[in-house]
């Protein structure tokens, strides 16, 4: 769970060792918790306790969830991987060897983490800040890279051929993807010993504020914009009926993810009145959304390859 009240942890981002624990969490950053001895956590509004299962139903889900989604990342990645490096002629814009590797690298960049996620939601984050910030930030870095370079593929050519240009615009997409990801590490860290929450900081400190920025920046108005772009023009038409397309998938397994936060925000910040049903209904529907997201990199580069036999 985060460290802020009301909001249980969500798939892959957030490990908790228990109901227990979450409590624990709680009792530390919340007047809105009642101390009581049961193991379930309650939310006093209007002195009515609320209860919600979320959280050791997360518990018993999230690691085999994440274990198996690693294995199918490992497997269509490195499918990928040879493919591209059997028959580099045979891919071709928009699906071009330079945009595909990176999408690759970005996948397994975003597998790498799984691993430490799922283990820290079994027994615990044992491994301190320090390593729970970095999972963080790559997990964040590997998911903004992607949409970067998915953007970049829709609306140009630039990834035709891997020449110097191409060279020095990947390395500035994946500088700035690191850097729009460096937030959400300041803002992660490790609470009650134990867990390893995606929020560490109030819902309204500066450096999560700007971290939700740039991920409905990303998640949400980028895709939109792109869509209204393409809808516009008949140039990125033609490129989607090309195949361009396909590596969309990334963002529309994302977007719901955008939108939760905006709908955290707005729950933990009070400007929608909170109800018991209404945190018991969003906290599954945020972990349903992220986890929606975390399959992208099984699927995406699925995807690509199916694209590219047929």
């Amino acid at each position: 769970p985060d460290a802020h009240p009301r909001h249980p942890q969500t798939p892959g981002i957030l490990e908790t060792r228990g109901s227990l624990d979450l409590k624990e969490i709680m009792d530390d950053f919340s007047p809105f918790y009642d101390d009581s001895d049961s193991n379930d956590t309650f939310l006093d509004y209007d002195a009515a306790p609320c209860r919600n299962p979320f959280c050791p139903l997360f518990q018993r889900v999230a690691p085999p969830f994440l274990a198996a989604t690693c294995a199918a990342a490992a497997l269509a990645t490195g499918a990928l991987l040879v493919a591209l490096a059997k028959r580099p002629q045979a891919w071709r814009w928009p699906r071009s060897p330079a945009l595909v590797a990176q999408l690759a690298l970005g996948t397994a960049l975003f597998a790498a983490t799984l691993p430490a996620l799922a283990a820290g939601v079994a027994r615990g984050w044992h491994l301190g800040t320090g390593p729970c910030r970095l999972t963080h930030l790559l997990w964040h870095w590997s998911v903004f890279a992607q949409a970067l370079l998915v953007a970049s593929g829709s609306c140009g050519t630039a990834w035709a051929r891997w020449d110097p240009r191409s060279r020095r615009l990947a390395v500035a997409l994946w500088a700035a993807a690191l850097l729009l990801a460096t937030p959400a590490a300041l803002v992660s860290g490790v609470v009650a010993g134990t867990a390893c929450v995606r929020r560490g900081v109030g819902i309204l400190a500066p450096a999560y504020l700007l971290h939700l920025t740039v991920c409905l920046c990303l998640l949400l108005l980028l895709p939109a914009g792109l869509l209204l772009a393409a809808l516009a023009v008949p140039r990125l038409r033609a490129s989607w009926a090309a195949g361009a397309g396909l590596s969309w998938l990334f963002l529309g397994l994302w977007a719901p993810y955008g939108a939760g936060l905006a709908g955290e925000f707005l729950l933990q910040a009070g400007l929608l009145e909170p109800t018991c049903g209404s945190f018991e209904s969003f906290d599954i529907a945020l972990g349903l959304s992220e986890g929606l997201g975390v399959l992208h990199c099984g699927l995406g580069p699925l995807a690509l390859l199916l694209a590219w036999r047929c």
